[in-house]
């Protein structure tokens, strides 16, 4: 009898450490169907719950909740969350969940819908506990080997990056990206955090005597979340005995936050995409963020597409009070995007911020100090700092 892909890959035990809380995600975009077929113009939001399952019980989680507007459905997820859009879908998924394994059957689905892959992307920062994690996640080289196996036939060819300062191992980007044509105009910011403050980390366990809620929607309040995005309709999420997740929408934007608050290694995670980068300055929403749960490391990936004109401020980098900036990177982007990525941490006020260069990794997955990019003809690129594309 002849294996799935599932099967070749079983996942190692539960790390006996702690719940990794870096997501993996994955953002796939698909070209219009033919008229003829899909007349209303649904695309993916014709997907019933049954073939939405049919997935994510691939990537090994499940829908807790549900929130939808007339541009497109979010869910909750048992580990983080799913996006479907018409012509879109976006899966974060946390812990050891194997969320690469869903591209066969996301793939299969929209070719029964007579949709054409238009472009695909993946990123995640650093896990806490690499060795926990399952294939094809074991590294960030396996994982790439996978997304070309999908993707690399597409015009631009798959793109693969490291971000980051070889020196902070802990605080490297992993992107991986490939189109068929040039992007269409949005931003999608990306924000992890770890060492989260003590106080604010109380608020997202169940009745604790350290000033926990009982409700999700308490969390959400008491922390501060509902005023990052005030126009966002919030769907949350409590886990049991801890922990937080939640997405916000509103008209084509989205939000999303996931929460583990354990000491020792707490995470949280922010992301914002679709938004109208002219209603928010950029600086001003990280800040609002980083009040929600004070860490004491955090990283920040602004992917842009239209170029400096429809960015606006997103075009700039990040500066906040209190926080160093310890890195500093940009990266051009096949179809016309670039990738602007920050980490920080936190220091005593006055405190100078240095800037590091892009480092790459090698084929086995470590980093290199060499400044390099692995794209799909595995052709070495200079990674110097450019300014945006129009």
């Amino acid at each position: 009898m002849e294996m799935s892909l599932a099967d070749c890959w079983s996942s190692p035990p539960p790390s006996p450490i702690g719940f990794e809380g870096y997501e993996k995600r994955l953002e796939i975009t698909f070209s219009d169907a033919p008229v003829f077929v899909d007349p209303c113009g649904r695309g993916l939001r014709a997907l019933s719950r049954e073939q939405i399952d049919s997935f994510l019980d691939l990537a090994q989680c499940t829908i807790v909740s549900q929130l939808s507007n007339k541009q497109f459905d979010s869910y909750v997820l048992s580990e983080s969350s799913l996006f479907i859009y018409s012509h879109k879908v976006v899966i974060k998924t946390c812990g050891t969940t194997k969320l690469l394994l869903a591209i066969p059957r996301i793939l299969e689905l929209a070719v029964e819908l007579s949709l054409p892959v238009r472009s695909a992307r993946y990123s995640r920062g650093t896990f806490i506990f690499p060795g926990a994690q399952p294939s094809p996640h074991r590294s960030f080289s396996e994982e790439v080997s996978v997304l070309n196996g999908f993707f690399g036939g597409l015009k631009s060819g798959g793109n693969a990056y490291v971000m980051g300062d070889a020196f902070r191992p802990k605080k490297l980007w992993h992107v991986y990206h490939a189109t068929e044509m040039p992007e269409q105009p949005m931003v999608t910011v990306e924000m992890c955090m770890t060492g989260l403050d003590a106080r604010k980390a109380a608020v997202f366990f169940k009745n604790s005597a350290d000033g926990g809620c009982s409700l999700a929607k308490e969390m959400t309040n008491v922390s501060g979340i509902s005023d990052i995005i005030p126009e966002m309709e919030i769907c949350d999420f409590d886990f049991d005995p801890c922990g937080y997740s939640m997405n916000g929408i509103c008209g084509p934007a989205a939000s999303t936050i996931h929460v583990t608050p354990e000491e020792g290694f707490s995470y949280a995670s922010y992301e914002a995409m679709n938004v109208n980068p002219g209603s928010l300055v950029y600086s001003d929403l990280i800040k609002r963020v980083l009040s929600c749960f004070c860490p004491s490391d955090f990283s920040v990936a602004v992917t842009i597409f239209g170029g400096q004109g429809f960015a606006k401020s997103w075009a700039a980098g990040a500066e906040v009070g209190s926080y160093m900036c310890d890195d500093l990177v940009e990266q051009e982007l096949p179809g016309g995007g670039l990738l602007m990525y920050q980490s920080f941490t936190a220091v005593a006020p006055g405190a100078v911020s240095p800037r590091s260069t892009l480092d790459g990794w090698n084929s086995d997955g470590t980093e290199s100090d060499k400044e390099m990019c692995i794209g799909w003809e595995e052709v070495e690129k200079k990674a110097a700092k450019k300014g945006l594309v129009a």
